[in-house]
């Protein structure tokens, strides 16, 4: 998968471009914030469309384990808690290692990943699905936590968000596949 180099301003959700300006604020001259710098009611997401992962060492590779997750989230896994379990578990085989690629390049470049990739709801309508991840500091200088919002929408209006996730059996086709620099 090729990532490009873009700046903030590629993000389209205005939601998701203040959560982008929340995380450059908490890190300041630093390359990581830390998560804890990140303020809960200072963040202009939704915590419906926000996730929080750990970043979690297996055989030298990172995995990524859900401590929280918005209702949003959970109705786009067909309203199943994933909270717990690792991202490599809950996601369908076919969106598995392009999802799993964005967060790893999240971590080793230490950067914000913002994607879009378009998929299709239950009834055949076209939604695409933006998801911005932020690498966040814990006790070191490495990342040791993912912030991810991710968000809907369809040109066709109206769309059913259930299950949204897991409803098809191909891989997401990737619009956008950005680093974020400043």
């Amino acid at each position: 998968m090729e990532f490009l180099h873009s700046r903030p301003d590629i993000v389209r959700s205005e939601s998701q471009r203040s959560l982008l300006g929340c995380w450059h604020a908490a890190r300041g001259v630093a390359a990581l914030p830390a998560w804890q710098g990140l303020h809960p009611d200072a963040l202009a997401d939704p915590r419906d469309n926000l996730s929080f992962l750990d970043v979690v060492a297996v055989n030298g590779s990172p995995r990524f384990q859900i401590r929280f997750h918005g209702v949003r989230i959970a109705e786009l896994y067909g309203s199943v808690s994933c909270v717990g379990r690792f991202l490599d578990e809950v996601l369908p085989p076919a969106a598995r290692e392009a999802t799993l690629e964005t967060y790893r390049h999240a971590v080793a470049h230490r950067l914000p990943v913002y994607t879009i990739s378009d998929t299709r709801d239950a009834t055949g309508r076209i939604v695409h699905y933006e998801r911005l991840l932020l690498p966040l500091a814990g006790a070191g200088t490495g990342v040791a936590h993912i912030l991810a919002s991710l968000e809907t929408v369809s040109p066709e209006g109206a769309f059913d968000n259930y299950g949204l996730m897991t409803a098809t059996g191909r891989s997401p086709a990737f619009a956008l596949c950005n680093a974020i620099v400043e």
